[in-house]
């Protein structure tokens, strides 16, 4: 990966990073897209190592409003939705993989524009798990489900309870991806080269925190992500051509 590349990479990674410190959500669907037009290779593992990363730091930062309950229903459902991810990386080519990574982010979007929000119930929390890890595992993207779920609670509860959710899930599906042979030795060592974004992101989402309420962040996140996944669509038509 050349310097130019990975610039555009670390960039990516930190400002995703802070969007997932402030909200709970969007390394996937930011950082994603971008990555996957830049290099990737990196997908999905070096991203969801990153996610790791930064949710670990959320989850002791808000650990006095995490909801073990409700986040244990989601990861009950996280199982079979991981090892349905993971069988689709096997089976899907890079290029079906891209349309999926594009198709789940603009899906996302127009849910969240519509204004569905199922209440945070035992059952809804494990069908938003399993959707979440199959999309995870597959594409980096295992952000809106849970969003759905967590949206009507109060920023710090929902910083709090998605990021452990997103920390044990991210563990699950590397685990699942290195089982599948989806993780090599460039994967690591990419991790460690973003960390320093990851962490300046999480630094600036301290300072985002007190600028934007959740609401206008949310909206921000939409933009960003839909227009990157529109990019990515276009990417696709011209390899096409």
């Amino acid at each position: 990966m050349s310097i130019a590349a990975f610039a555009v990479v670390a960039a990516a990674v930190c400002v995703a990073s802070c969007m997932q410190a402030s909200i709970g959500f969007g390394m996937g669907m930011l950082a994603a897209p971008v990555v996957a037009l830049v290099e990737p290779t990196l997908l999905p593992a070096t991203l969801i190592m990153s996610a790791t990363l930064v949710t670990l730091i959320v989850v002791v930062r808000e650990r006095a409003s995490l909801d073990f309950r409700g986040t244990g229903w989601a990861l009950a459902g996280r199982v079979p939705g991981t090892v349905a991810g993971t069988l689709l990386l096997v089976w899907i080519p890079e290029s079906g993989l891209t349309l999926l990574l594009a198709a789940v982010v603009l899906g996302g979007t127009v849910v969240t524009l519509l204004g569905w929000n199922p209440a945070p119930v035992a059952r809804n929390m494990a069908i938003a798990g399993a959707a979440s890890g199959l999309l995870g595992t597959a594409t980096s993207i295992g952000g809106p489900p849970m969003a759905l779920v967590n949206s009507g609670r109060e920023g710090a509860a929902v910083r709090g309870n998605m990021s452990a959710f997103f920390l044990v899930g991210s563990l699950m599906s590397l685990a699942a991806l290195a089982i599948a042979g989806r993780m090599h030795s460039g994967t690591g060592t990419a991790f460690l080269a973003l960390v320093p974004a990851v962490l300046l992101g999480y630094v600036a989402s301290r300072w985002v925190n007190r600028l934007l309420d959740k609401d206008r962040l949310r909206t921000v996140s939409i933009v960003v992500s839909a227009a990157g996944a529109v990019l990515l669509l276009g990417h696709q038509v011209l390899l096409a051509t």
